[in-house]
């Protein structure tokens, strides 16, 4: 018997689904909230999705598909602003919330907080509406205090976060690590964790002819890297730029780096100074951000793809690579072990260092790819369709809603 079909109000209170991503805080949450919220109307559910307005510009109401709406509440500065900044608007943007409800007679069966701060309005509302909430944190403060890369996370995230995982219904997670260490920094009880992969949207990333891909971006490099992300610490990129100096016998390779907006000015300049610095400033591209639609041709025209970050709670960049046919070198970060084959469909590191990225890096820019490795490189992805990630969140919803 098929699930009943319901109404779930999606709550992604710091970062918006269509913001442009590679900025500060905008990346694959919102690829996730946007992909998956649309699958979910398109199997007969209801979903609303909450943010809190950006820009002056952004419409009250939007139709995103199917049964899914986008819906911008005011609460602070209407601009981009600090996480604390959001977190000290919560207030307004839940008063905002319940006034928008009532005005408009809206309700719903489940409430669905993505990242900490959400989860203090899901909080709220469980108490108030009596529905539940379930959390996915996307990243968890304390594990990336861990890593001990880039900024402290403020104490308040991790109280909240420790709060928010007594308090719900359900807890959402990617990978098997991730359930662990929910458990390990925040003693979450292991029934209340369902894993549910993240997804990539097959017909958006796909092969396309490499020199076509190239001529439409202007490459005209023999060999190309490709970094796709926020511009961040945590995400290792001053350590593949140390890697481009033990790849010196690829003559012409570039390096092109997607993401940063004016909040990453600070550290992009640092990654600039490091690359003259390393006296390889003539082999990097600072490409800045890249609308999502385009970056399958930046996928299509790189030789490797290369996550070297200290810490991802899954690895989105790699399902949308390896869609496109493109090898992946990563470190042994989110799931990133069970997404690549090694050493066929890309090469996990046992760290980021530049001599184990190196390593792996050399064995996928050598061969030129034919076309056998890149379907096989894509069928190996096939599983993490959104049609496929929604079914299993969509039972865990209404494990919740039986909870």
């Amino acid at each position: 018997m098929a699930p009943r079909k319901i109404k779930i109000a999606m709550l992604s209170a710091h970062s918006c689904p269509v913001g442009d991503l590679g900025a500060k805080d905008t990346g694959g949450m919102s690829v996730f909230i946007r992909e998956l919220a649309g699958e979910l109307g398109k199997q007969g559910n209801s979903v609303d999705i909450y943010t809190r307005i950006h820009d002056p510009k952004d419409p009250l109401l939007e139709e995103l598909g199917e049964q899914t709406r986008l819906i911008h509440l005011r609460a602070g500065q209407e601009a981009r602003i600090d996480k604390m900044d959001v977190y000290r608007s919560l207030p307004e943007f839940i008063f905002n919330l319940e006034r928008y409800w009532k005005d408009y007679k809206l309700r719903y069966d489940i409430v669905f907080c993505h990242y900490w701060l959400s989860g203090l309005v899901g909080e709220h509302l469980q108490q108030e509406w009596r529905i539940p909430f379930v959390m996915m944190y996307h990243t968890l403060g304390a594990v990336k205090n861990a890593a001990a890369i880039g900024e402290a996370e403020p104490e308040q995230r991790i109280t909240s976060e420790g709060e928010s995982i007594r308090k719900c219904r359900r807890i959402l997670v990617p990978t098997e690590r991730e359930k662990q260490n929910i458990i390990r920094y925040y003693k979450a009880l292991p029934h209340k964790i369902g894993i549910t992969p993240c997804g990539v949207n097959l017909e958006q990333f796909r092969p396309v002819d490499r020199a076509s891909a190239r001529g439409k971006l202007g490459i005209t490099s023999e060999k190309i890297l490709l970094f796709v992300g926020r511009i961040d610490p945590l995400k290792g990129i001053d350590q593949l730029l140390r890697t481009m100096t033990y790849l010196q016998s690829f003559k012409g390779l570039r390096l092109i780096i997607i993401g940063g907006d004016e909040n990453s000015r600070r550290e992009v300049e640092k990654l600039k100074k490091l690359s003259w610095e390393l006296k390889i400033e003539d082999s990097i591209i600072f490409q800045g951000m890249v609308m999502h639609d385009q970056l399958t041709d930046y996928y299509n025209a790189a030789d490797v793809c290369v996550v070297p970050s200290y810490y991802e709670s899954f690895g989105l960049v790699a399902l949308e690579a390896l869609a496109c046919g493109t090898p992946v070198v990563a470190t042994d970060v989110g799931d990133l072990r069970n997404i690549i084959h090694q050493e066929k469909t890309g090469y996990v590191a046992a760290d980021n260092t530049p001599q184990a990225l190196a390593a792996g890096i050399e064995r996928f820019l050598r061969p030129n790819l034919d076309a056998r490795s890149i379907q096989a490189n894509r069928a190996s992805v096939s599983r993490f369709s959104w049609a496929h990630v929604s079914e299993s969140v969509s039972q865990e919803l209404h494990k919740a809603l039986d909870g």
